[in-house]
């Protein structure tokens, strides 16, 4: 009798479902025979629970706090101590997730699509549509992301919902120049030719032959990208851009703290240790994606 592993893993699979779970199983198993990746799979899995159960997790208001109760330090009631006007700073971390998994997913569901589209459409078309395209991609690319977030944010006003406008501009030539080099390889294929001799037009042929071939290194690219948007979301915020008070963004949190760095460490030191944990989950997660998605993406590295 067929045990259900063997089903999985046979050679001559009877139907596409059976190929696509096989598929599915030996990728699984591949990702979880890398420690880091799992470390990190580990990590993201604590920001989606710590954003979605803020409320739960949260020993204390994060938004409001006792005078009486400032710059304390790390202690049984309050575990990660309080900040300058007497919040509890790890209740506010908790309630920090939620919008720094915010601006994580809001960036990438913005800047991943529209550099796709682009780059697939570069790529393809060729010409004087790829010179065009990717000239605009070089000019966001020569410039650092977090300078030009700046500018965009500063031209936008303050805010979440600006700084995740600007870190997505700032973000989709990256994924621009991987679709492109996908699209250069792609176009010259024997099923994009059938395709055309059958009377497929441009558009059919970006959207559903070439950009279903792109999604794997997007994906990979876009986990890589998770602890850059976070490190620029949270400079924005640092510097008073971001996420306004009295909300919980990490990287206002650390400002606010930087005074009183020496004597109260862990104002800033708490949040800062949040960056830096859910940043290495993010790289972590994303390696281990691109071995089993994009392995000649890591020989190429």
């Amino acid at each position: 009798m067929t045990t259900r592993r063997e089903w999985l893993l046979s050679e001559a699979p009877d139907t596409m479902l059976q190929f696509r779970l096989g598929q599915a199983y030996r990728m699984a198993r591949a990702f979880a025979r890398n420690p880091l990746a799992m470390v990190g799979l580990i990590i993201i899995a604590a920001l989606v629970l710590a954003a979605a159960l803020a409320p739960l997790i949260a020993t204390h208001d994060p938004l409001y706090g006792a005078l009486t109760d400032r710059l304390k330090a790390p202690s049984a009631e309050h575990w990660m101590g309080t900040d300058e006007l007497g919040r509890d700073i790890f209740s506010r971390i908790i309630y920090g997730a939620r919008i720094t998994l915010t601006i994580v997913v809001m960036v990438a569901i913005i800047a991943a699509p529209i550099g796709l589209i682009l780059g697939a459409a570069a790529g393809y078309l060729g010409g004087w549509w790829d010179k065009v395209l990717m000239s605009i991609t070089d000019i966001f690319l020569s410039l650092p992301r977090l300078i030009l977030a700046l500018a965009f944010v500063a031209a936008l006003g303050p805010g979440i919902q600006n700084a995740v406008i600007a870190i997505a501009i700032t973000s989709w030539p990256v994924y621009a120049r991987i679709a492109r080099a996908e699209a250069i390889t792609l176009r010259g294929s024997d099923f994009v030719t059938a395709a055309r001799m059958q009377g497929a037009s441009h558009i059919r042929v970006i959207f559903n032959h070439i950009l279903p071939l792109c999604l794997s290194s997007t994906i990979v690219r876009a986990s890589l990208d998770m602890a850059g948007i976070i490190l620029t979301a949270a400079g924005l915020g640092f510097i008073g851009l971001g996420a306004q008070p009295p909300l919980p963004e990490w990287g206002a949190m650390i400002s606010r703290g930087r005074t009183f760095i020496l004597d109260q460490w862990w104002v800033s030191t708490m949040p800062g240790l949040a960056i830096v944990i859910v940043s290495l989950g993010f790289c972590f997660f994303g390696d281990g994606l691109r071995d089993i998605l994009d392995p000649k993406g890591k020989t190429k590295g």
